[in-house]
């Protein structure tokens, strides 16, 4: 049987053709699924996706037109994909339940650090040879508060970082985590994180619940000096209520590898294009704001736990077993 694997990123696609080497033939795209791209998966029986895939209603209709019954998505996350409509087109569906959860708290810290200590902007001074250190200060992360939202596998991998910097710890979330307990945190209600830290952290998944997690509301509510990052989901953020802010003066730094539109832009080359999204075009502009393109991820270890439980996922699906994974069963 031949895999078809859409959205592969360049450095990805080796590290997949191995890891299905033994077990099934794969085609790699660097396409990602939408409505003009479905057809492509006509007579493919198991695809491959990646989280900016579009697996609304009506593409799914048409890869399950097309003969497709398996989709294996290579993240954690699945808000793309329309679990119900899956179901009832009798098509199995699996994520990757877990992956090093230090590739995102590692890289939340690196977003954090640069906007904190203006590192952007000093490289694009240097590269001028401009050498002043005006407009370059920050602040010590020790001795502050960060705020946790979130704090599973990596939002307590982030809090055992920030307890190395020596700060005091705030959390927030559904479950209180033990091992962060014994890092020192305190769990407190959403209000009085926000209040009260110099960092903020996101961790959360994407659900209903917590669209918009930190709205307008919510970012007022934050000090007027905080740093904001997130690493976790676009969606938890009001982009709209942040540039509001942001051009208030508010804000020491803002760190986002998620953006809650990224779909269609993100993973995609899109620099001979006019920009059509104004809210991320006026976003990039503040100096104090560094977005990446969801690639916090994106080390050697997490892709490879991604790609190994992808083809555990495949062949699981081909055995008809069932793991943690599966989000929808073979019916």
């Amino acid at each position: 049987m031949e895999i078809l694997a859409f959205g592969v990123q360049a450095d990805e696609r080796p590290l997949i053709e191995e890891a299905f080497a033994d077990h099934h033939e794969v085609r790699c795209l660097d396409v990602f699924v939408n409505e003009d791209t479905a057809p492509i998966a006509a007579g493919y029986e198991v695809i491959s996706t990646s989280v900016n895939a579009d697996l609304g209603p009506r593409v799914l209709e048409a890869l399950a037109a097309g003969g497709t019954r398996m989709i294996a998505q290579r993240s954690t996350g699945f808000n793309n994909i329309d679990l119900k409509v899956a179901e009832r087109l009798g098509m199995t569906v699996a994520r990757v339940s877990s992956y090093s959860p230090y590739s995102v708290a590692e890289f939340a810290w690196t977003l954090a650090m640069a906007v904190n200590r203006r590192v952007v902007r000093a490289s694009t001074r240097t590269r001028d040879f401009d050498f002043r250190l005006d407009g370059l200060m920050g602040r010590d992360m020790h001795g502050r508060t960060a705020g946790v939202l979130g704090t599973g596998r990596i939002g307590e991998a982030f809090a055992r970082i920030a307890h190395g910097f020596g700060m005091r710890l705030l959390g927030w979330d559904i479950a209180e985590n033990p091992a962060c307990r014994q890092l020192g945190m305190t769990y407190v209600s959403k209000e009085r994180l926000l209040a009260e830290s110099d960092l903020v952290s996101l961790h959360v998944p994407l659900t209903p619940k917590t669209l918009r997690l930190i709205d307008g509301t919510a970012l007022k509510s934050m000090k007027d000096d905080a740093v904001l990052v997130n690493s976790s989901r676009g969606g938890l953020v009001d982009t709209a209520a942040l540039v509001t802010e942001l051009r208030a003066g508010r804000f020491a730094g803002v760190g986002l590898d998620v953006y809650e539109a990224e779909a269609g832009l993100f993973f995609l080359d899109k620099s001979l294009h006019a920009v059509e999204d104004d809210t991320l075009a006026r976003l990039v502009t503040f100096p104090n704001v560094l977005v990446t393109s969801h690639q916090a991820y994106y080390t050697e270890e997490a892709v490879g736990q991604i790609v190994d439980a992808t083809v555990r996922n495949v062949l699981d699906y081909r055995a008809g077993r069932r793991s943690e994974n599966v989000l929808v069963p073979r019916s």
